[in-house]
């Protein structure tokens, strides 16, 4: 399954960072604006930069300009969309059959907001998308999925509505489990879950969720 990353210019750790992208090893690597900056500095070289570049050091935007075999997408500062939408819609275009962006969340909460939105993208085009950061993985799910303990990212899982409703949900090996409920908008029910067998089994019917398996912090 052809895997690209996407380094966003929201907050990274560098050392949480490397050890992802050295365990994933993906096929593609996607700098969308200062997240050049993580590339830089870790000697990282991406297949694609994209931005407007309104936010990148000139000296560090010319060392990827003289890059060879690095594609450079210098998008008008007034466009629509944002710097990581655009390199979520290119790696889709370029092949990848899942994405993982980092740099995706930090102090900007309308940055979060807007990326967390973004998830949805992968849902219209059949590729999973998740948003990635020492504290939190999350993603946006339409249909049931399993999440082994062995694998799961920390301690806890929380499922937030994304529809007004999330019908016929059911959960199994949680600490809280559900049977046949619905899960509605403007409610905290689904925050801070716990998988206690093997797997949690999260099953509905209708709705979409946001999925956010969290830790307090790195053990």
């Amino acid at each position: 399954m052809k895997h690209f990353m996407i380094i966003s210019g929201g907050r990274i750790e560098d050392s949480f960072a490397l050890e992802i992208m050295e365990k994933e090893q993906p096929e593609g690597v996607i700098a969308a604006d200062s997240g050049m900056n993580f590339l830089y500095r870790t000697n990282i070289k991406p297949q694609v930069v994209v931005g407007d570049f309104d936010s990148v050091q000139p000296e560090i935007l010319d060392y990827f300009r003289h890059m060879k075999d690095v594609e450079i997408y210098e998008l008008n500062p007034m466009k629509d969309d944002t710097d990581t939408e655009f390199a979520i819609r290119m790696a889709i275009k370029l092949g990848a059959e899942r994405i993982t962006v980092l740099g995706g969340t930090g102090t900007r909460m309308d940055h979060v907001l807007g990326n967390i939105q973004l998830l949805g993208i992968g849902l219209e085009k059949g590729v999973p998308v998740v948003l990635l950061d020492e504290f939190n993985r999350i993603q946006m799910i339409q249909k049931g999925i399993r999440i082994k303990k062995r694998e799961q990212f920390g301690q806890y899982v929380s499922l937030l509505p994304y529809t007004k409703e999330v019908e016929h949900l059911s959960l199994k090996g949680f600490k809280y489990p559900l049977e046949d409920a619905c899960l509605k908008s403007f409610c905290s029910l689904g925050v801070s879950n716990e998988i206690v067998e093997e797997e949690g089994r999260i099953e509905f019917e209708e709705g979409i969720l946001l999925v956010i398996e969290s830790r307090d912090k790195i053990s």
